[in-house]
């Protein structure tokens, strides 16, 4: 990028808005980044507005935490805790159900003593699993977690894997790389259970065919139930690449385009490439 698009600097963005009569952001994956091209230019142009792609992001988003058919099940996954501190907490306060998988999922079974081997550990982060654990409680909100997991010997897909209950643990040097079956059916039956469905992270290491079977599993069985009705909003990032990875992506209702657009709209914030748009009218 030019070095003034990312600073946002007013005389890039004057000069971008000498080069139109109207200004249109339909770009949600950058929405969230105040650059010249996504906000400052709003400044500098007669006409501005949001597209159509946009307007439906925030349809289906906004929707999910302002007037969501219930109950609603949020599914989280990925790597890290900490990418997702605020969303849960916003979350909290909005679901009947949430889901915990993927790697984040590791500092939970770690914070309520299981072993977990050599796998991705936030220790950063165990205090907050332990207070979302109480909070769930204290709120009446279910809170789901791996119950079995599929683990390796090592980070390849040609490792020795096998399942294992969470209370029988990883042994040392074996790392938790996917939700196991039992995780899979337990997840799923929450869903069946929906009127609306948020996901956002996959449940292992998808990439990896030894390690996809829990988030293919979640993918396809929140295709069933959008099939029957159910409100079923992708939150972008990896979650929209393995849902395209396994050919389901139109039977979900909404498969968002924004990662890190996504997760901060949920959080709450505001999005400088919307705001800006909103704030020139």
């Amino acid at each position: 990028f030019h070095k003034a698009e990312t600073k946002n600097e007013p005389e890039f963005c004057k000069a971008l808005g000498k080069l139109g009569d109207v200004y249109v952001n339909d770009a949600f994956g950058t929405a969230h980044r105040a650059h010249a091209s996504t906000a400052g230019v709003t400044g500098f142009i007669p006409e501005s507005a949001i597209g159509y792609l946009i307007r439906k992001e925030l349809q289906f988003l906004g929707g999910a935490v302002t007037n969501p058919a219930r109950p609603f099940t949020a599914i989280l996954g990925g790597a890290k805790v900490s990418d997702k501190i605020k969303v849960i907490y916003k979350l909290l306060n909005k679901v009947q159900t949430l889901i915990i998988g993927g790697g984040m999922a590791c500092t939970f079974l770690k914070a309520q003593g299981y072993k977990i081997g050599a796998s991705l550990l936030e220790e950063d982060s165990l205090d907050f699993a332990k207070e979302l654990i109480q909070k769930a409680e204290e709120k009446g909100v279910k809170l789901l977690l791996p119950v079995d997991a599929v683990i390796a010997d090592s980070f390849d897909k040609s490792a020795s894997t096998c399942s294992v209950s969470v209370e029988e643990g990883a042994p040392d040097g074996w790392l938790i790389l996917d939700i196991g079956p039992k995780s899979a059916e337990t997840f799923c039956d929450s869903v069946r259970k929906s009127g609306t469905v948020l996901w956002n992270g996959p449940m292992g290491v998808f990439e990896m065919e030894a390690f996809a079977q829990g988030t293919f599993a979640i993918a396809q069985c929140l295709a069933e139930v959008t099939d029957k009705g159910v409100v079923t909003i992708i939150g972008g990032g990896d979650s929209a690449a393995a849902i395209q990875q396994f050919g389901l992506s139109e039977r979900i209702t909404h498969v968002s385009t924004g990662g890190g657009a996504s997760l901060e709209f949920l959080e709450g914030k505001e999005l400088p490439g919307v705001s800006a748009i909103q704030q020139s009218k």
